[in-house]
């Protein structure tokens, strides 16, 4: 499941959560699948930042200058 899918599916669940219509068994699921799906997201935007550089200038060449983006 890509990442956009795994968002969308947090909101889903945060919306039936919020409507309160499960059971308590039924929201224990929902939870453990929003805590799954919440750290896979945070995992894939952990990745996906160390991949971002941050563009400084060119240099004499034309070349890019970066440098890895930093929190």
């Amino acid at each position: 499941m890509d990442f956009e899918k795994k968002l969308s599916r947090l909101e889903q669940i945060v919306a039936k959560m919020e409507s309160n219509e499960q059971t308590l068994e039924e929201s224990i699921k929902l939870f453990e699948e929003g805590v799954r799906l919440s750290q896979a997201c945070n995992k894939e935007l952990e990745e996906a930042e160390q991949k971002v550089q941050v563009l400084l200038s060119v240099d004499e060449k034309g070349q890019p200058v970066t440098e890895k983006f930093e929190r």
